[in-house]
């Protein structure tokens, strides 16, 4: 049973999230400010954290930083604050995803596991004997010098692994799966998210 750290001052997120994931068997702790969560995050050692970032003392971006200094635990960050330039700050600081609020408890649902199947097994290093190999089953998706795991949410470039997020893994593949097909900004998101990462 993955456990899941939930680290937010709203005791309502909290109810509700919990409530969204026990309810698909994970387990959950809960801490209401950054202090607790370092803490949380260091006694029990969780698969996951769920971070939000506007919190009061120590704010998500610096409980980040702290968890980066010694853990590879995937983090997916809550906020209120949608910008693009929030987003791609909760990412450069080591996040794996960023869910906007307010957020329907299914997609989090769904992207918690994207992450979780990401990153569990880990994925092994590629070698030069992986790295070159040709794809050769349905579990590959290649364009040029383009190549996606499907199986294992791995990219390459070339012989190069491309770190990716969920969202940007889910926009090539569905790119790949369409070669040629022009899309709208709205159906490339549409297909992005419909696709069963």
């Amino acid at each position: 049973m993955p456990k899941i750290l939930l680290i937010d001052d709203d005791a309502h997120i909290r109810d509700m999230v919990r409530f969204a994931l026990t309810r698909e068997g994970f387990a959950v702790i809960e801490a209401e400010n950054g202090a607790q969560g370092l803490a949380q995050a260091a006694a029990e050692t969780p698969d996951l954290i769920l971070l939000d970032i506007m919190m009061p003392e120590m704010d998500g971006t610096e409980v980040c930083r702290n968890l980066r200094r010694d853990s590879r635990v995937p983090i997916i960050f809550l906020s209120s604050r949608d910008e693009e330039i929030d987003r791609v700050l909760g990412l450069e600081l080591g996040g794996d995803d960023y869910v906007g609020k307010p957020f329907s408890p299914r997609e989090l649902v769904a992207r918690i596991k994207a992450v979780l199947r990401r990153v569990d097994p880990p994925p092994p290093t590629p070698t030069p004997s992986t790295s070159t190999s040709a794809p050769t089953s349905a579990a590959w998706l290649h364009h040029g010098q383009l190549r996606l795991d499907i199986e294992g949410f791995r990219a390459y470039w070339s012989e190069a692994e491309v770190v990716l997020t969920v969202t940007e893994f889910a926009l090539l593949r569905c790119l790949l799966e369409r070669p040629g097909k022009a899309f709208s900004r709205d159906a490339l998101m549409d297909g992005a998210y419909a696709l069963d990462l």
